[in-house]
C-alpha cells in the first residue's frame, strides 16, 4: 500500500498542471510551485557552488593551514603555544577516528550479507587480485625512478646518528603477524590491541639460579672467595651478547586485519539464512546511516581542523630549510612517482576496464583526498571517501561498503612505492651496490611489506626495516627520513586513499553482470525496497526515480525469468 501511494504520488509530481490556463473556456487555477512559492532550481555557478561547497571547505582547510604554518614560523613559538594550535586537529583527527570502527563493522556486514556467498567469494578475489598487482607495479615503478635518479648522496650519511643497535626484523615475521592479526583469538580484544613479534634475550637459567642463591644463602656460610668468584662470574656472562628468542605480544592499536575477516564472515553467513537474519541486517544499515549522517556534521569543522593539523606540523619541524634542502632529491622522486602512478597509470587501469572519462572520476575524490593528504590516514579519510564514493561517484553501495574498508587495511600503493624507493636510497647513501637479486628482493619484500602496513601515520617506516634487513642495508638510516616523513607520508597517503576507490569502481564494472542477476533475482522475489539489496541509485537519477525505474537489462532479465517460469507452468498443467 506504501509503495502504491509513493508511486501515486511521484505520477502526480511528473505530470503536474497543464501548460494551458483555460480548458474549454474556464480559467485553471495557477501552478502549485507558484501557489506555494518553491524555490527555482539552481543553475550556472550557484548549482556548481552548492554541489561542491564541501569540496571547497576542504581546499580552504589546506591552504589555510599552509599559510598559517609558514606565516608563523619565523616567529619561534614556544612548544606550548604549537601545542594549542594542533590542539584542535587533534580533536578532529580523533572524531574522525571515532567513527572508523563502527562504520566498517556495518558497512562490511550490511555490504556483504547484501550479496550472496559466491558473489562475495567472486568480488573478495577480484579484489584481492587488483590490490597485489597495483601494489606491485608500484614498487616495480618505485624502483626504475630512484635508479634512474639516484637520489642517495654518500654525504648525507651522519656517522654521529648511527647506533650499534640492530633490531631484528624479517619479512616471515611480518607475514606470520599478519595471519595472527587475521584470524584473533579475542574479537574484544582486536578492537584495542594487535600482535606483533619482539626479540627479546633469552632469559639465563644459570644467572636466574645465582641470583636465587645470593638471595636466599646465608651470609656467613659463603667465603669471600668464593663470593669474588660468583660475582666474576656473572659479570662474565652480563658482557657476552644474549641471545634473542621471538616472542609474540599485543601492542596498543585496533586490529582492524581480525575485525574485517569476522565481518567478512559474519555477514556472508547472514545473508544465506532469509528473513530470519533480516532485522540484523537493517539494523547495521541504519547504523552505517547514522554514522554517515554524523560525518556529514563534522565535515563542516573541516576548515579549523585540517588547517590546525597541518599549521602545527609545520611549526614542529625544527630546521625545515635544511631537511628540504638535504633531502630534495628524495622527496623529488617520492613526488614523480606519486603524479606517476595517479595521472597515468590509476587513469589507463580504469579507462581499460570500466571504458569511462577516468579524470572525472577523480575530480569527483579530491575532496576525500585532500582529507587523506592533511590527515596522514587512510582510515582517518575511509568517512568522507564513503560519502563522495555513494552519494556523487553512484558507485554500487554493495561493492563500496566491501572494497573500501578491506583496501583501507590491505591495499597500501603509496606503502609500496616509498618503502621501494627508501630502501634503495638509504643502499645509495651507505655506497652499497644492489644486483638484480638484490633489486627483485627489494621488489617482493616492498610488495609484502605493504600488505601489511597499518593505515596509520608513519607505518612504513617501521615496514622499512624488513626491506632493508633482507638487502643487509644498514637500519640505522631510518632516522635520516624521520624529518620529511611527516609531508612526504601525506604523498603516498593520497596514493592509498585513491587506490581503493579505484579498486571498487573497476570491481564494480567486473561484477556487473553479477550485480544485475542478483537485482532481477530480488525483483522477482518482491523483496521490500527498503531492504539493502535494491536501491542502487544510477548516474542522473533521484531516489524517486530509482524506485520506479530500472535499466533496459535488467527489465529484460525479469522478463526472461517470468517467461521461463510461466512456460514451465503451462507445461506441467498449472494455471497462476
Amino acid at each position: 500500500m506504501e509503495k502504491s501511494e509513493q508511486f501515486s504520488d511521484y505520477l502526480f509530481a511528473k505530470m503536474g498542471p497543464p501548460s494551458s490556463t483555460t480548458v474549454n473556456g474556464t480559467e485553471l487555477p495557477p501552478k502549485t510551485t507558484e501557489r506555494s512559492g518553491a524555490p527555482r532550481e539552481l543553475t550556472g555557478y550557484r548549482k556548481w557552488l552548492r554541489e561542491n561547497l564541501m569540496l571547497l571547505v576542504t581546499l580552504s582547510g589546506v591552504l589555510l593551514g599552509v599559510i598559517f604554518g609558514f606565516t608563523l614560523r619565523p616567529l619561534n613559538l614556544h612548544e606550548d603555544s604549537i601545542m594549542l594550535i594542533s590542539y584542535p586537529g587533534e580533536l578532529f583527527m580523533r572524531v574522525l577516528k571515532l567513527m572508523i570502527l563502527p562504520l566498517i563493522i556495518s558497512s562490511l556486514i550490511a555490504g556483504s550479507a547484501s550479496l550472496n556467498a559466491r558473489m562475495n567469494g567472486k568480488i573478495a578475489l577480484r579484489t584481492l587480485v587488483y590490490f597485489v598487482a597495483t601494489s606491485f607495479m608500484n614498487a616495480l615503478l618505485g624502483i626504475a625512478l630512484v635508479l634512474l635518479i639516484h637520489p642517495g648522496d654518500p654525504n648525507l650519511h651522519n656517522t654521529a646518528d648511527r647506533s650499534t643497535d640492530k633490531r631484528a626484523v624479517n619479512l616471515l615475521d611480518s607475514l606470520l603477524d599478519l595471519g595472527r592479526n587475521v584470524f584473533p583469538d579475542n574479537l574484544f580484544q582486536a578492537s584495542f590491541q594487535q600482535a606483533h613479534t619482539v626479540y627479546l634475550p633469552k632469559p639465563n637459567i644459570l644467572h636466574t639460579f645465582n641470583e636465587t642463591l645470593n638471595d636466599t644463602a646465608i651470609g656467613s656460610e659463603m667465603e669471600p672467595t668464593e663470593e669474588l668468584q660468583t660475582q666474576q662470574q656473572q659479570q662474565g656472562n652480563d658482557d657476552e651478547e644474549p641471545a634473542l628468542i621471538r616472542v609474540v605480544q599485543y601492542r596498543s592499536g585496533t586490529n582492524t586485519l581480525g575485525i574485517v575477516f569476522f565481518c567478512l564472515v559474519f555477514g556472508t553467513i547472514l545473508g544465506t539464512i532469509g528473513e530470519k537474519g533480516q532485522i540484523v541486517v537493517d539494523f547495521f544499515t541504519a547504523v552505517f546511516e547514522v554514522i554517515m549522517k554524523m560525518v556529514t556534521c563534522v565535515m563542516w569543522l573541516t576548515p579549523i581542523g585540517i588547517s590546525s593539523v597541518i599549521a602545527g606540523k609545520i611549526l614542529g619541524v625544527n630546521d625545515l630549510h635544511l631537511v628540504m634542502e638535504q633531502l630534495m632529491w628524495f622527496i623529488l622522486t617520492n613526488l614523480i612517482g606519486v603524479c606517476l602512478y595517479q595521472f597515468i597509470i590509476m587513469q589507463g587501469i580504469y579507462f581499460v576496464f570500466v571504458r569511462r572519462n577516468p579524470f572525472k572520476f577523480y575530480a569527483g575524490l579530491i575532496q576525500p583526498m585532500l582529507t587523506a593528504f592533511a590527515t596522514a590516514s587512510t582510515a582517518a579519510a575511509l568517512p568522507i571517501t564513503f560519502r563522495c564514493m555513494n552519494d556523487k561517484l553512484r558507485v554500487d553501495q554493495r561493492i563500496s561498503r566491501f572494497v573500501l574498508p578491506i583496501g583501507c587495511n590491505i591495499n597500501m600503493d603509496g606503502t609500496a612505492l616509498f618503502i621501494a624507493i627508501a630502501s634503495i636510497f638509504i643502499a645509495q647513501m651507505s655506497g652499497i651496490p644492489l644486483g638484480f637479486g638484490e633489486l627483485v628482493t627489494v621488489l617482493l619484500t616492498s610488495t609484502a611489506a605493504s600488505m601489511s602496513s597499518a593505515s596509520v601515520p608513519s607505518a612504513a617506516l617501521v615496514l622499512l626495516l624488513v626491506v632493508l634487513t633482507a638487502i643487509d642495508a644498514p637500519v640505522q638510516d631510518v632516522t635520516l627520513l624521520f624529518a620529511v616523513d611527516w609531508f612526504v607520508d601525506r604523498m603516498r597517503t593520497t596514493n592509498n586513499m585513491l587506490g581503493d576507490c579505484y579498486a571498487a569502481a573497476v570491481v564494480e564494472e567486473l561484477s556487473r553482470k553479477e550485480l544485475m542477476a542478483l537485482d532481477a533475482a530480488i525483483l522477482y522475489q518482491e523483496v521490500p525496497v527498503g531492504t539493502p539489496n535494491g536501491n542502487v541509485l544510477l548516474e542522473g537519477q533521484t531516489e524517486l526515480d530509482s524506485k520506479c525505474s530500472m535499466s533496459d537489462s535488467v527489465v529484460i532479465d525479469i522478463n526472461n525469468v517470468i517467461n521461463s517460469s510461466n512456460l514451465q507452468k503451462e507445461s506441467t498443467g498449472y494455471r497462476a
